[in-house]
């Protein structure tokens, strides 16, 4: 399932965040949080997301100094955690500092994986985002 759309949701005294209903069953199976590159926390389906990292790290030396940070990049930024029976899924102290979120949260498809955004940070990014969409999709071949 590709993951698609915009969501404002608000987190709970709990730090736990209702997920879409739409997206519940293809997150049934467990999911991983991650701390992003940018300031989110994507949110991957179990699968989708040991798929991704057996991929990158795969062929990889394990004695290289590179392959050990890789390692250390892809699984001590991932927690893997499960949907409660109400949809909701507990966000980790370390990865609400990262993504700046306090209450209000963005919830933004992002093709495999959902990412969390702090809603001012993705204010901000969103903005920044539409004003360079023609150069995004002229990079690739597909003028706006």
């Amino acid at each position: 399932m590709a993951f698609h759309g915009t969501f404002e949701h608000s987190l709970d005294a709990k730090n736990r965040l209702t997920i879409p209903a739409k997206f519940r069953a293809a997150l049934a199976g467990g999911v991983f949080l991650v701390q992003g590159a940018d300031p989110c926390i994507a949110l991957y389906p179990a699968a989708t997301y040991e798929a991704i990292t057996e991929s990158a790290l795969q062929g990889l030396n394990p004695l290289s100094s590179r392959a050990r940070e890789l390692k250390r990049l892809f699984h001590a930024w991932a927690t893997d955690t499960e949907l409660d029976s109400a949809g909701r899924v507990m966000l980790v102290p370390r990865h609400l500092a990262h993504a700046e979120i306090d209450r209000e949260v963005v919830i933004t498809g992002a093709g495999d994986c959902l990412e969390l955004w702090a809603r001012s940070g993705w204010e901000a990014y969103d903005s920044d985002l539409a004003s360079r969409a023609s150069d995004l999709t002229e990079a690739l071949g597909h003028p706006a």
